[in-house]
């Protein structure tokens, strides 16, 4: 798509104007193409006059969430990174005046490299051969993002550092019981889970900075098989890193998990180590104790159920439509996670 067509939230000749005065490393005139994923964000690769390529974000259109979509927080997150040995695209410029296009907007270097939604993905940019390769370097880039020093980074003012996991129940349970009228659906599982979780928070330790979503969906795999870069950090803040740490493991197989994952998971193809060897490498890569690991474990697993309730609640109560919507599956979805999370807390 060039700069002669309407792009949707971006009024291309303000921006190209604003990256010619801001963004030395590119050249007009731009060519602009759409990029898909990142959580609804408007996402465009631009290629340059002189071969360079750069990647553009700004928020999606209409009326946000006031933390939702923050463009401010992924920009200081990979300018205090980009020295570091976390891998993230280069920090190329950060518009903070929405009135150039309406939001604020960054642009970043261009990876290229592919996130990993689905088991097809896998097979496609990670051959067999370069599976354990891939692992490892997915939790050794975790491993190095929890070993920096957010006040060191100049990353303390992400967010709270105290009390992260306690905070998080809080909040999720407090969705879970807004969500419990519309959804026409409770489950006593839930409101226990979530004493045991509250009464039971284990010691944080020094707050290190957490990504929040950090899956195989949120990293770019390049050429060789493993991570090129690490993105989408708009929800990242200062917490507890084992809740990083397991929100990771929770979609890694294990040769004794008592069924295997599904078919269509990106973690799905054979080849990849187990969960118990990618955890115990992560923490001979950190130092930490993971002793109380399957906590964190279980609190994902119960966070996952309460995000599903709302997502069931929103359907049920006719916010969203339902059209080609399996609700059962999604309420089947719900319980499982609830299972698992006993499961785990089970295992302490």
């Amino acid at each position: 798509m060039t700069t002669s067509e309407p792009l949707p939230g971006y009024d291309v000749p303000a921006v190209e104007a604003w990256i010619a005065a801001n963004v030395p490393a590119l050249k007009a005139p731009l060519t602009w193409t759409r990029l898909e994923g990142g959580h609804s964000n408007l996402t465009y690769r631009l290629d340059d006059a002189d071969g360079r390529v750069a990647v553009i974000r700004r928020p999606p259109l209409g009326e946000l969430l006031p933390k939702a979509h923050d463009m401010a927080r992924e920009w200081a997150v990979i300018s205090a990174l980009g020295p570091t040995s976390v891998p993230v695209p280069a920090a190329l410029g950060f518009c903070d005046d929405p009135a150039v296009t309406g939001a604020r907007f960054y642009v970043m270097g261009h990876i290229d490299g592919h996130p990993l939604y689905n088991a097809d993905d896998t097979r496609k940019y990670v051959p067999a051969d370069k599976r354990v390769a891939m692992a490892h370097s997915f939790f050794d880039a975790l491993a190095d993002l929890h070993a920096l020093d957010p006040d060191a980074i100049g990353l303390s003012d992400l967010g709270k550092k105290e009390d992260y996991v306690g905070r998080q129940v809080k909040t999720w349970y407090r969705s879970w019981t807004a969500s419990v009228e519309p959804a026409k659906y409770d489950d006593p599982r839930a409101h226990s889970l979530h004493d045991f979780f509250l009464a039971n928070v284990p010691d944080q330790g020094p707050a290190r900075v957490v990504h929040g979503d950090y899956g195989v969906h949120n990293v770019l795999i390049g050429k060789s098989g493993v991570v090129e870069a690490v993105v989408d950090w708009e929800i990242s803040t200062l917490g507890d890193p084992l809740a990083d740490l397991a929100y990771a493991l929770n979609v890694w197989p294990d040769p004794s998990d008592p069924t295997p994952p599904a078919d269509t998971a990106a973690t799905s193809p054979p080849g990849f180590p187990g969960r118990k060897a990618l955890a115990a490498r992560y923490a001979a890569r950190t130092g930490r104790d993971l002793e109380k690991l399957d906590y964190y474990v279980g609190f994902n697993r119960w966070k996952s159920a309460c995000i599903v309730h709302g997502v069931y609640a929103r359907y049920m109560a006719g916010q969203k439509s339902t059209e080609g919507v399996d609700l059962v599956g999604l309420r089947a979805s719900i319980e499982r996670s609830l299972e698992l999370a006993e499961q785990a807390i089970a295992r302490l």
